[in-house]
């Protein structure tokens, strides 16, 4: 049974999107059936150039990828999740809609707070390696993610184990 993550972030146009293609490209890269997706409490409608880019740099096709309300995921059809990681202070902070959850009932919920690299400073070459360093520590706590027995862990040891990713 596919294990499904949802990542917020208010505008879903970087570390939402860095994080759902670094979770996708490890899942697939290991074999492991988990699905990311990503998604805005206040969409922006567009995806930041240079999240592209770094993760098109890393070998993620990118074509399919938009900016999308989390909405999409809490209506009936929408995948069941396992998981719901905020990103994003200002996502954390918000009052998240019900998402569904498979049989065990509403996801897990967690905070990965990253600052965010469209405010790094040294114009486009600044930006460029704040990105591309967001991006590496988000594929670094997705590995870790994805070494976790999702199949076997109850509530409270997911929901414990997520919070030391965290903190690492």
């Amino acid at each position: 049974m596919t294990t499904h993550v949802l990542i917020l972030c208010t505008h879903n146009s970087a570390r939402s999107v860095l994080s759902e293609g670094m979770l996708n490209h490890w899942a697939a890269k290991l074999g492991l059936d988990v699905q990311a997706h990503s998604a805005g409490s206040a969409p922006s409608g567009r995806i930041n150039a240079f999240a592209l880019e770094a993760l098109q740099r890393a070998g993620i096709d990118t074509r399919a990828y938009r900016s999308k309300s989390w909405d999409e995921f809490s209506t009936d059809g929408a995948p069941p999740l396992s998981i719901v990681i905020t990103v994003c202070d200002s996502a954390a902070a918000e009052s998240c809609p019900v998402f569904f959850g498979g049989s065990a009932g509403q996801p897990v919920k967690v905070h990965w707070g990253y600052p965010d690299p469209s405010n790094a400073e040294g114009g486009d070459e600044g930006k460029r390696r704040a990105f591309e360093l967001t991006r590496q520590a988000i594929g670094y706590r997705m590995l870790q993610l994805l070494a976790l027995p999702l199949a076997t862990m109850d509530r409270a040891a997911l929901q414990a184990a997520l919070v030391e990713i965290g903190r690492s």
